[in-house]
């Protein structure tokens, strides 16, 4: 029993270490993010006056926007659209694809 709880422990805690979420915002549009501290994974956000090239590089067309990567590839994307407001229920949509992430995995 203890064995199983050991490797569902350390296949989890490998799979969160591979897991990264980016918010790619602007100053002007702050109240519009969404709080990145409710994930257990790696986080950021980068503003577009101090990260132009990461912006241009993943052609990040709306502010803000938050991207899921895995493995360091781009798995998926939250955009805020013309609105300038990131879905409601972003977190959500965000949570479920790591979830899918985490369960192919097994």
């Amino acid at each position: 029993m203890r064995l199983c709880v050991i490797i569902a422990y350390l296949a989890t805690f490998a799979s969160f270490a591979q897991i990264e979420i980016v918010q790619y915002s602007a100053e002007f549009v702050k109240a519009n993010e969404i709080s990145l501290k409710s994930f257990r994974y790696d986080t950021k956000t980068l503003y577009m006056s101090k990260a132009q090239g990461q912006f241009k590089k993943l052609n990040i067309k709306y502010i803000p926007t938050v991207i899921l990567f895995h493995n360091e590839e781009e798995v998926y994307r939250v955009e805020s659209g013309i609105s300038l407001k990131l879905p409601e229920n972003s977190i959500e949509l965000i949570e479920n694809k790591i979830e899918e992430i985490i369960e192919s995995k097994f």
